[in-house]
């Protein structure tokens, strides 16, 4: 279980190494940015699409630093109590900013005022899949089973707090039947339990699971915006099989602590967005299942409120609640 006590000690440990002021002109050193997930995931993926684009811009290379865990918080704590100097951002998403607000109960910090949003970067689909070999064919499929067998109405997540944890919960709440969430460390392990027979399905990132998919191991019933994706053209959005009020992306986008002088964080948002409309860029983002979603810095901070306000009573709805 993540405590209080493990973020606060996580954010310690960063607060205890020396730290130098911003001298001079911004930037004038490297410029770090906190990952709320492992290396290789999509927060570093995402980074890296735009790390040439920015090291010509601002002239400076970016470090990036995985803290991974408690779906993103101990990433956001950290980036939240380092020094408001402009080399020190969070690659912030859905669930440290959409979710989490409301699900953990004893934060030490508050994700919408400690880490104000610089730009958003991008948004993906979730993808709600089954067993490729299964006897599941469609939506409607899925929820006659799960009525018909409560016992074996279970599905896994990357982790509680996760896009994928309250998608699955959503979509339980939205067709009536009771699904039990079975948290895992990470959406490629996630996956393997749909895979392995283990849980009966999993709502998350698209271009995790569409290998499996093409390859005919897991079978796609829909996705979880309201729009088909021009990545997957041939699945449906849930909301059009019968899940009503269904739209759920996955977003991703970079936050700072408070404090940062408003030039530095209009400068980055800037470059942010022009590097999103590179068309190079927004194509490898698009190749990956991704789609650019820039915003800046305003822009970006009312879209994280409407995003609190619209999973805070889903979360309450469902009981889900992390100490």
């Amino acid at each position: 279980m993540i405590t209080r006590r493990t973020l606060a000690g996580a954010a310690a440990a960063v607060l205890a190494a020396p730290s130098a002021q911003a001298q001079g002109a911004w930037p004038d050193k490297p410029i770090r940015f906190i990952l709320g997930g492992a290396a290789g995931g999509v927060s570093d993926i995402f980074v890296r699409m735009m790390e040439n684009r920015l090291r010509e811009t601002l002239g400076q290379p970016l470090i990036l630093e995985p803290r991974p865990g408690a779906g993103g918080m101990v990433g956001a704590e950290v980036t939240a109590r380092s020094t408001p100097d402009g080399y020190t951002y969070y690659v912030n998403h859905i669930a440290s900013h959409g979710i989490g607000p409301t699900l953990y109960r004893r934060l030490s910090f508050d994700p919408l005022k400690d880490l104000p949003g610089v730009a958003r970067i991008a948004a993906m689909p979730n993808v709600l899949i089954v067993k490729g070999d299964g006897p599941i064919r469609s939506v409607q499929d899925l929820v006659a089973y799960c009525k018909a067998n409560p016992a074996r109405a279970n599905f896994s997540s990357a982790g509680s707090g996760t896009s994928s944890h309250l998608s699955g919960l959503l979509f339980g709440m939205r067709m009536g039947i009771e699904v039990t969430h079975v948290p895992y460390r990470g959406t490629a392990p996630s996956m393997a339990a749909v895979l392995n027979g283990e849980v009966l399905f999993n709502i998350d990132n698209a271009p995790v699971s569409r290998q499996q998919v093409l390859a005919g191991m897991l079978r796609a019933l829909g996705v979880s915006t309201a729009q088909r994706v021009a990545t997957m053209p041939e699945l449906a959005p849930l909301q059009d099989q019968g899940v009503p009020d269904f739209d759920v992306a996955s977003w991703y986008g970079i936050a700072m602590p408070a404090g940062v002088p408003r030039a530095i964080r209009d400068r980055l948002g800037t470059e942010i967005v022009a590097a999103l409309n590179d068309p190079g860029i927004a194509q490898r983002l698009r190749d990956y299942g991704a789609e650019p979603w820039p915003l800046g810095p305003d822009a970006f901070d009312a879209f994280m409120r409407a995003e609190v306000a619209k999973w805070a009573p889903v979360v309450r709805a469902s009981g889900a609640q992390i100490d």
